[in-house]
């Protein structure tokens, strides 16, 4: 992240200061640019409701929105982990398998030892994910080797694991405290439980980005390592962190799964990654690093989960779902790049009128 540049020239001796601009221009720029992209979504997801409101209006209905935020509410939570690894310049493969393990191991503990505190079981399932996490991390930042290679070969190991765990085992809704199965059905003033505490996340993490000085080492290190270590940011240890946090955030997903499906077995998540990826980069999160926010990566899950309901109401066939959102992922790419090489040209313009 490079430094603000003014290019404001000192007063002459006895002439009146010149009054000084908000913000850089450059800076502006960059920040208008991650607005109109969050923007963009909201825009998106406006024309998608109300197209889909007019053919069927049962979209619109209470019921069809309040499935809406349940089905994102996961996948949002997933995002905001993995836009934390994106903005370095890596990505997490293995989140699914994560949450598979998280859930089915949360449930199979509630299952066989009824009288333990749920509380206990969600931190544990947290602690987890964490620890599924810090192996990535390590891997990824301390053995040097490449995130797509050692989170891919970290989904089939935690898989695995899973699968042995399990020994074909199912957990069912009927084995679990209801206290627990509750959560994935309660609602708060309306809105379900799940969706609020996804939001939290957002929040919280969202604030962390932008105002807390590890918050910001983060798109450092995403837009040069290298200048990250000139600058004295300790990049390896930020990174352990990003895939620490994605991990604690998966477990967490893991245990909104089984509260909110009941019926949990070793299968579960799967595949659930390219779900995760896809909201981040619809959402706006450059896949190279270093630009991107929790905001729009939760907006893409949102937008995603919408567009499957709008599709499955408009009696659209699945393969062409399929394609439809395979689509929306490239276009989303492109415009990211497209953006960035703009936003990069306009800042080179910039500099060469000030140096001029």
């Amino acid at each position: 992240m490079s430094g603000p540049e003014t290019g404001l020239a000192a007063p002459d001796a006895g002439s009146a200061a010149s009054p000084v601009p908000p913000a850089p221009r450059g800076d502006r720029l960059v920040s208008r640019v991650a607005r109109v992209r969050e923007l963009g979504i909201v825009a998106a997801l406006g024309l998608l409701f109300g197209f889909t409101g007019v053919v069927n209006p049962a979209f619109l209905s209470f019921d069809s929105l309040r499935d809406i935020l349940l089905n994102s509410s996961i996948v949002a939570m997933l995002a905001v982990g993995q836009t934390l690894v994106v903005v370095t310049r890596n990505v997490d493969l293995s989140v699914s398998s994560v949450v598979g393990l998280s859930a089915f191991g949360g449930a199979l503990i509630m299952a066989d030892n009824p009288g333990v505190p749920v509380p206990l079981v969600i931190a544990g399932c947290v602690l987890l994910g964490a620890l599924c996490g810090a192996i990535n991390g390590l891997l990824v930042g301390v053995a040097g080797v490449p995130a797509l290679v050692a989170t891919l070969g970290t989904l089939y190991t935690f898989r695995g694991i899973d699968y042995a765990w399990a020994g074909g085992r199912q957990v069912n809704a009927a084995d679990m405290p209801g206290g627990f199965l509750s959560l994935g059905s309660a609602s708060v003033l309306g809105l379900p439980l799940l969706a609020l505490v996804a939001l939290a996340v957002v929040l919280v993490v969202g604030w962390m980005l932008r105002n807390l000085p590890a918050g910001r080492e983060l798109y450092a290190i995403g837009s040069s390592p290298e200048a990250a270590v000139l600058a004295g940011i300790r990049v390896r240890r930020r990174i352990i962190a990003a895939f620490v946090a994605n991990g604690a955030l998966a477990g967490l997903a893991g245990v909104m799964w089984a509260a909110r499906f009941g019926t949990v077995d070793a299968t579960v998540a799967t595949g659930k990654e390219l779900d995760v990826i896809a909201a981040v980069v619809v959402g706006g999160v450059a896949i190279f690093g270093g630009s991107g926010t929790v905001y729009g990566a939760a907006l893409g899950a949102v937008l995603l989960a919408s567009i499957t309901s709008a599709l499955a109401v408009l009696r659209v066939d699945a393969l062409a779902q399929t394609a439809i959102s395979g689509a929306l992922i490239i276009a989303a790419i492109v415009l990211d790049r497209l953006l960035a090489l703009r936003v990069a040209a306009a800042l080179r313009r910039r500099r060469y009128r000030d140096a001029t």
